[in-house]
């Protein structure tokens, strides 16, 4: 496969890959049970259960349930122009590859466009995650990170143990 076609191949990839990453990201409406919440089991994110762990104030709770109402509602109101961006990009993807000959400059503008909508929601996200950073004390950030470290060891563990299965 010649590096052009790697390359729009990996271009349509990435954002299905990193969206779903973004989704995970800030919660959602219940859809994240079993502690999937803010970066997955195995991220580094801010799920209910390390939340408790970090001994949030009442108002750091209260300022945290806030951010998410507002991220929610943010959300809601981009996912139809969202899903549409989603669906050109899908369409454009497709008249590349049924092609009967391979565009690679219409190619590159893709991928150039694909990567940049990704970027674009990649910033955004990590934006949200400094603002719910900005809330916690220095003491709550260290254990935070703590936790987070020990969340990666345990991954990673579980990780090579499949390694080796398979």
């Amino acid at each position: 496969m010649k590096l052009a076609k790697k390359m729009v191949l990996m271009a349509a990839a990435l954002p299905l890959v990193l969206g779903s990453a973004s989704v995970m990201a800030f919660g959602g409406k219940g859809h994240h049970k079993g502690g999937h919440e803010f970066g997955g089991k195995c991220g580094v994110g801010l799920d209910k259960r390390v939340m408790r762990k970090l001994d949030l104030t009442d108002e750091q709770k209260a300022q945290l349930k806030q951010m998410r109402e507002d991220a929610r509602s943010n959300m809601k109101g981009k996912s139809s122009e969202m899903f549409a961006q989603k669906q050109a990009h899908q369409q454009q993807v497709q008249q590349l590859l049924l092609a009967d000959t391979f565009d690679e400059n219409a190619a590159q503008a893709l991928a150039t466009q694909m990567v940049e909508a990704q970027t674009e929601k990649r910033v955004k996200m990590l934006e949200q995650q400094h603002k719910v950073m900005s809330i916690l004390t220095a003491e709550q950030k260290t254990k935070l990170q703590e936790l987070q470290q020990e969340r990666a060891e345990k991954c990673a563990e579980k990780f090579a143990e499949r390694q080796q299965d398979s």
